[in-house]
């Protein structure tokens, strides 16, 4: 008979695990799950133990022979486990704040995981998945790392080329938001629609966009760039181009584009919510103390509607959607982020790539996509080598690369407002810099 799974979760404690648990619960006939383990650090013990209670209080509600252990000792929870599944935050919503502030001043957007922000996030984060990774070498050499930790395609990227862990795939909620938008312009059942995506995390462009398996890339353009009965181009919410940038671009932006397309406009709307309601850090560190509040309710036993507030929608969709395609050998098509190996030509083969891939028992197999749209290809080789200048920063602790890697970061694209940003942010970020003050 076979074990079941064991899954382990690392940053148990965080707001979207009801959503993780919910996924599970929902595909249990095709993802025998024995064991969850959800496993935070001592900061993060009060939020493990309330989202920890909640997923037992669903799983029993399910009725299913789950067992929820809650723990602060990784390494317990990695022993033996089939899948790691990470989503933790360095530094809390405290440095995700800092992230979003600071360049500001500097006339650059704050965003948590575009421009400086995200190299930042970046550079706290990496080394402490590679850690992850060293224990999972020790502890669960089988198991998949499934990494949703932002920013995902640097992370990704990270593991590797630092680490000896080949079964990695990096995760984002974009690409099916992209589809589900799609399928809703078009008013037709999102299972028939497949965009086929290539890019970067966080700068993924949809290629071509299929219905029943033929192409209505063109339709879709013209739907997009069409006007509604008011005379407004009829865009998808968050992706509000102007018709001759969708027309003339060969390719289906996502709404992450805004910064690199308007970029003015973005950093004007940024810097006066800013100003006024708060950074989107502070806005959801209120969102998340309401949602705690609820969770902490004895009689809750589901994920409350008030989650989706919170961003992130369709995450545990694409994550277990994800886990049962590799663990049941399905061979269907997914978005993920996963070594290049050829698919993009215009990318290094060795780089992490955010495309559509036919998901197998061996992993994610990137599907052949050619040459990315003249248009669009040097954006992407730009942002290729900030991820990639970047990790090295992370892994070194070398100043020197974190300023060149803003430098060539279109965000900011000078070298002094780089050096100035990179040395406020490394001090207000000391404590989980290690590396950049030995």
């Amino acid at each position: 008979m076979n074990k079941g799974i064991k899954i382990a979760t690392i940053g148990g404690g965080s707001s979207y695990t009801p959503e993780l648990i919910e996924g599970f619960i929902k595909s249990y006939d095709e993802l025998p799950i024995s064991e969850i383990w959800l496993v935070d650090i001592e900061a993060g013990q009060e939020k493990l133990e309330i989202v920890g209670n909640l997923a037992k209080r669903m799983i029993k509600k399910a009725g299913l022979p789950i067992d929820v252990h809650l723990t602060l000792n990784r390494r317990e929870a990695l022993k033996d486990a089939d899948f790691v599944t990470t989503q933790l935050r360095v530094g809390l919503l405290e440095a995700r704040g800092k992230d979003e502030r600071i360049p500001l001043k500097y006339g650059v957007l704050g965003q948590e995981t575009n421009g400086p922000g995200g190299l930042f996030k970046g550079l706290r984060t990496i080394p402490v998945i590679l850690d992850i990774c060293k224990e999972m070498e020790e502890l669960c050499p089988n198991a998949w790392l499934i990494n949703f930790t932002n920013p995902a395609g640097m992370v990704t990227e990270a593991v590797l080329r630092y680490s000896n862990i080949d079964k990695v795939v990096g995760l984002c909620n974009v690409p099916i938001g992209m589809e589900r938008a799609a399928a809703k312009l078009m008013d037709v059942d999102h299972s028939r629609v497949r965009i086929d995506f290539g890019g970067l995390n966080h700068m993924v462009y949809g290629l071509d966009i299929k219905l029943d398996g033929i192409s209505v890339m063109d339709e879709l353009i013209e739907n997009l760039t069409s006007l509604d009965e008011e005379g407004n181009v009829k865009n998808i919410q968050g992706m509000e181009w102007e018709p001759e940038l969708l027309r003339s671009l060969k390719a289906i932006p996502s709404y992450y584009h805004n910064y690199y397309y308007k970029t003015r406009e973005a950093f004007e709307k940024v810097k006066e919510e800013a100003d006024t309601v708060g950074t989107r850090a502070e806005t959801v560190y209120k969102l998340e103390k309401d949602l705690f509040e609820l969770y902490k309710d004895p009689n809750l036993d589901i994920k409350p509607p008030q989650l989706e507030q919170r961003g992130g929608a369709y995450y545990s969709d694409a994550a277990v959607r994800l886990i049962a395609s590799i663990y049941n050998d399905k061979r269907d098509i997914q978005p993920v982020n996963t070594r290049n190996n050829g698919a993009i030509a215009s990318i290094p083969n060795d780089s992490a790539v955010e495309i559509s891939c036919v998901i197998t028992k061996e992993g994610p197999k990137p599907i052949a996509m050619g040459d990315l749209p003249v248009p669009v290809r040097g954006l992407v080789q730009q942002i290729k080598s900030f991820e990639r200048v970047a990790s090295e920063a992370a892994v070194t602790g070398d100043r020197d690369l974190a300023i060149l890697a803003l430098t060539i970061n279109p965000l900011v694209a000078s070298d002094t407002t780089a050096k100035a940003i990179v040395d406020e942010m490394l001090e207000a970020h000391k404590e989980h810099l290690p590396l950049f003050f030995k």
